[in-house]
């Protein structure tokens, strides 16, 4: 892979609040951030759209993909559930312009920490506390109880993770963590800060 524009990832349990910084971040256009799209055999769950929030593929075509080396990181979450960044979506995005900004999973974030580590800032963002995720996870009514239970087991595991990443933003105020997300970013990308996000 040629190497382009920085990396931003954002990880973080199932709940913490990730999602919602990211995408306030894109609507910055300062930051100059095109979103990483994930590739995943899981079903769409309610109003996801194809290449936009991913790409959905069957467990077979993932493994396809496994085989060719496509992917630039990917992993098997739950059984049979595989997310994975493609090398092709960060390439594209790269020759655009643009900084690459990534919703992923801990282990994803680290990996790609790893294989590209001067050009990396990787952000964990920590919950409140595990029963405040649990508490999160069952607001969004989109999963039964054995699977936000399974997220909540595995946010134990992720949480011990967070000394790994560059800076652990706490996400017990969502303004006070969009503005600490941004002025970290903007430093980072070498944007200019508008006075409004400063204050």
């Amino acid at each position: 892979m040629k190497k382009g524009g920085k990396l931003i990832i954002f990880s973080a349990p199932s709940g913490s609040g990730k999602t919602t910084i990211v995408k306030h971040l894109l609507e910055q256009p300062e930051l100059n951030l095109a979103f990483s799209v994930s590739a995943t055999s899981r079903p769409r769950r309610g109003k996801e759209k194809e290449g936009i929030n991913y790409y959905f593929m069957s467990i077979s075509a993932f493994k396809n993909h496994i085989k060719n080396g496509d992917f630039l990181e990917w992993e098997e979450v739950y059984r049979d559930n595989f997310y994975g960044t493609l090398k092709s979506e960060v390439e594209r995005l790269w020759a655009e312009g643009k900084n690459v900004i990534f919703d992923i999973d801990v282990v994803g974030g680290l990996r790609i920490k790893k294989k590209f580590p001067d050009q990396t800032l990787a952000v964990f963002v920590k919950p409140p506390s595990v029963d405040e995720l649990k508490i999160r996870l069952k607001k969004r009514s989109t999963e039964s109880d054995d699977k936000i239970n399974m997220r909540v087991a595995k946010a134990s595991v992720e949480l011990a993770t967070a000394p790994q990443f560059d800076k652990v933003i706490k996400n017990y105020d969502l303004e006070v963590a969009l503005a600490e997300s941004y002025k970290l970013v903007a430093n980072y990308v070498g944007a200019k800060v508008s006075n409004k996000e400063e204050e």
